[in-house]
């Protein structure tokens, strides 16, 4: 076995085609199926199953493609760092973002990796929170922002923030007082009995209100469900309902102030913005780096958000 077939192996069964996988290599296909198999004749296995619609990896093959993963991770850890002893800091990053904050510190971060990582390569990835734990724990994702992860011996995990959920309105909803100034708060208990549009479960948001609401006896009045941050502001802008996140969701909408932000209070839903790492796998001087760069854009971007 040699690591020019490990690669190749990786390849096709991550992106589940040989075709696709011969693309991304910028290798011959005929090629790649060569040294497949003779992988497959030294290790006296089938590793893939080949179909008409791809390849998918036997039991075996998903064992071989787990320590794969990791020893070319070792790899190309150990490029870096002799990288770094000719004082170049190189090599790979790969970011997790939740939708939430992707817009809004996406340049910003990108700015800053150039800038002090000049000679790294930057890949950014949105998703949600279980497909991003999973993308870490296969080593796809170097580091990822979590909502309120669950603590694991496999994750490493530093808390950034403690943050209010606030509750977002279309402007025509909102009573005013006097002074024609909108309420800056909403109980709980009240926001609980709005038409809500909220992500589906196990979304953290989702998870945390629905707690905090059956802890005062009382149960979300839920109108939609969506999973998509943009649908749930444009939906809330239109007058369909209201939601509850981050204040500084509103940075991935232009709403021209159709839409208010008020506190909830008694109690106030605080979730915790976390970075999340596998605690597996070494972290390259690099990625150190890179994970300081991503704290430092990350509470500077939120600041005018949580005054």
């Amino acid at each position: 076995m040699d690591l020019k077939q490990l690669e190749y192996f990786v390849r096709v069964a991550e992106l589940g085609s040989f075709t696709r996988a011969a693309i991304a290599l910028d290798v011959a296909q005929p090629a790649l199926s060569r040294q497949i198999r003779l992988l497959e004749v030294e290790l006296r296995q089938n590793l893939l199953a080949r179909n008409g619609r791809g390849a998918t990896p036997t039991e075996a093959g998903k064992l071989l493609l787990e320590h794969g993963r990791g020893i070319l991770h070792q790899v190309a850890v150990a490029r870096e760092e002799l990288g770094v002893a000719r004082g170049a800091l190189a090599g790979r990053v790969s970011i997790g973002l939740p939708p939430s904050l992707s817009r809004l510190i996406t340049v910003p971060l990108t700015q800053a990796f150039r800038a002090k990582l000049p000679q790294a390569q930057l890949t950014l990835t949105e998703g949600f929170s279980l497909v991003m734990i999973d993308s870490l724990r296969m080593g796809n994702l170097d580091m990822a922002l979590l909502y309120n992860p669950e603590r694991s011996p496999d994750m490493e995990q530093t808390l950034l923030h403690e943050e209010e959920l606030v509750l977002i309105s279309p402007r025509a909803e909102v009573p005013e007082s006097k002074g024609s100034k909108a309420r800056t708060a909403v109980a709980l208990r009240d926001a609980a009995a709005l038409p809500l549009i909220l992500p589906s479960r196990p979304n953290a948001f989702r998870l945390l209100l629905e707690a905090e609401a059956m802890r005062l006896g009382s149960a979300l009045r839920i109108a939609m469900e969506v999973d998509g941050l943009n649908a749930i502001l444009s939906l809330v802008r239109e007058g369909f309902g209201h939601a509850v996140l981050p204040a500084y969701t509103l940075a991935n909408i232009d709403h021209g102030g159709a839409l208010v932000v008020r506190r909830l209070q008694a109690p106030r839903p605080t979730s915790q913005l976390t970075l999340v790492r596998s605690s597996r796998r070494p972290s390259t001087e690099t990625q150190k780096v890179a994970r300081a760069l991503l704290q430092d854009v990350v509470l500077r971007a939120i600041a005018p958000y949580t005054t």
